[in-house]
């Protein structure tokens, strides 16, 4: 079972451009995963979105 499951995140700005697309992430007891990519790629926007 998985500690943290995301399947088919989406995010939007009020506008309706779409910084997320589609995300799934499935993550288990004692495994660790990084989020990496280039600015503006939608990292902290991931992270808000995981934090409400």
């Amino acid at each position: 079972m998985a500690l943290l499951e995301i399947k088919n995140l989406h995010v939007a700005l009020d506008d309706g451009t779409e910084i997320v697309k589609g995300v799934d992430l499935s993550v288990d007891r004692n495994q660790m995963h990084a989020i990496m990519g280039p600015n503006g790629s939608g990292k902290s926007t991931l992270a808000y979105a995981l934090m409400g």
